[in-house]
């Protein structure tokens, strides 16, 4: 029995449009020819779910140290190191998440470190030593530097390709996912004490998330002229360009500031303003507060009045709000400034990995090594302030953090304002 010849003329078109393939009359799609590009709502929703992922991944583990720890028989110590671990493992895996993002693709290389966190979660569930629990936190830090790295990529190149702002809210997904893993937790030990039940519950859901995720992601990344330009002055001169350094600066200071104020807003609530113990946890929750508000409204900031301007005034308002609250100190100025640091530093990090994609995978992948950098030594760094000097003294230096933000955006080259979208 003979086939019905393929359909030909208008209608043909129709259906390969309908395909999303766009071919002339006569051609047969080669295998992997680019398919049209997911809409800016799916494929914000599948990108915003790693951000999610990532948050409540780690929220999740993190959430168990103390079972870890009394399983493993562990001391503070040793809980501190498995902690330092995990940065250290993201930290150095610059030259790798460069490598791979290169070759695989931000969406390729998100699936494949996603996957990976998960076989980390099951792992820790389970692992029978510390010397191996060590070994599988470090392992978690290097997939968490390539997932970050190229979820970011992916938010980057969301923006370009639709010409529309998204990165704050995805950042503030993240948040999210923090958020869902504390209360999972809560309501597993509840229920029961097992670690590996609690993580076999966790990894299903990161599955699902993630399986949620894939169709949306976007296989193509559009590269701008800088990123163009970037691998030719890398290989002329061997070196980062300034221009990615400063970047690198930026987004090392920014997160110093923020860590700080998660490690620390606590301490100074309690002995140096002398809060009440009901009143003291207040410093951290005003600050993640207002941090995932301005998160959810940043990019409407950044669409008005452009990515330098927000990153420039934002990190100004957490200096100068944090120096006038350690100057007048009480509780109430106190949380007024943090609140400052909060809502001032929510679009720091977005605005920075956005202009870091758009010079290119190893820009991105380094001024990504320096955030977690600084995320990593900025509270160790306070706490050697606080103890040669005071703890007033060391938070004075977060208010000093933010103040390099201010000073070192001026000298970066910020997309320009991207226009509301028509329609």
């Amino acid at each position: 029995m003979r086939l019905p010849p393929p359909p030909r003329g208008a209608g043909a078109g129709r259906l390969r449009q309908r395909r999303g393939v766009h071919v002339g009359p006569g051609h047969r799609p080669a295998e992997g020819e680019l398919m049209p590009a997911p809409s800016f709502s799916r494929a914000k929703w599948s990108i915003a779910a790693l951000f999610c992922f990532l948050g409540f991944q780690y929220g999740t583990w993190v959430a168990r140290l103390p079972a870890l720890k009394t399983r493993l028989d562990l001391g503070a110590g040793e809980v501190g190191l498995l902690l330092m671990a995990c940065g250290a493992g993201a930290a150095a895996s610059f030259p790798l998440v460069a490598a791979l993002i290169r070759r695989l693709g931000s969406r390729l290389l998100s699936l494949a470190s996603a996957i990976g966190l998960i076989a980390v979660l099951a792992a820790l569930s389970v692992v029978p030593n510390y010397p191996l629990a060590l070994l599988a936190v470090c392992a978690d830090g290097v997939a968490v530097g390539c997932l970050n790295v190229a979820m970011n990529a992916q938010g980057a190149a969301l923006e370009t390709t639709h010409g529309r702002t998204a990165m704050s809210q995805l950042h503030a997904t993240f948040s999210g996912g923090l958020l869902a893993a504390a209360l999972l937790a809560s309501g597993v030990t509840a229920v029961t004490g097992s670690v590996p039940a609690h993580f076999a519950v966790a990894g299903a859901l990161l599955l699902l998330l993630l399986a949620g995720a894939r169709p949306g992601l976007l296989a193509h990344e559009p590269a701008s002229p800088a990123a163009q330009e970037e691998p030719k002055r890398r290989a002329r001169r061997g070196l980062p360009s300034g221009t990615t350094l400063l970047m690198g600066c930026a987004m090392a200071f920014g997160t110093i500031t923020e860590g700080a104020m998660n490690d620390w807003s606590t301490l100074y609530m309690e002995d140096v303003v002398r809060a009440p113990a009901t009143v003291a946890p207040l410093g951290i929750a005003v600050v993640s507060v207002m941090m995932l508000l301005a998160r959810l409204c940043a990019d409407r900031w950044r669409t008005r009045w452009g990515d330098g301007r927000v990153v420039v005034t934002g990190s100004a308002v957490a200096a100068v709000g944090l120096a006038l609250a350690l100057l007048a100190g009480g509780v109430v100025p106190t949380l007024l400034g943090f609140a400052c640091v909060g809502l001032g530093a929510a679009a720091v990090t977005p605005c920075v990995y956005v202009a870091a994609a758009g010079r290119g995978s190893d820009a991105l992948a380094l001024v990504a090594a320096m955030g977690t950098t600084g995320l990593l030594a900025g509270p160790a760094v306070i706490g050697f302030v606080a103890g040669a000097a005071n703890l007033t003294v060391g938070m004075a230096t977060v208010a000093a953090s933010a103040l390099i933000v201010t000073v070192t955006a001026f000298r970066i080259p910020w997309r320009a304002r991207t226009p509301e979208p028509v329609g």
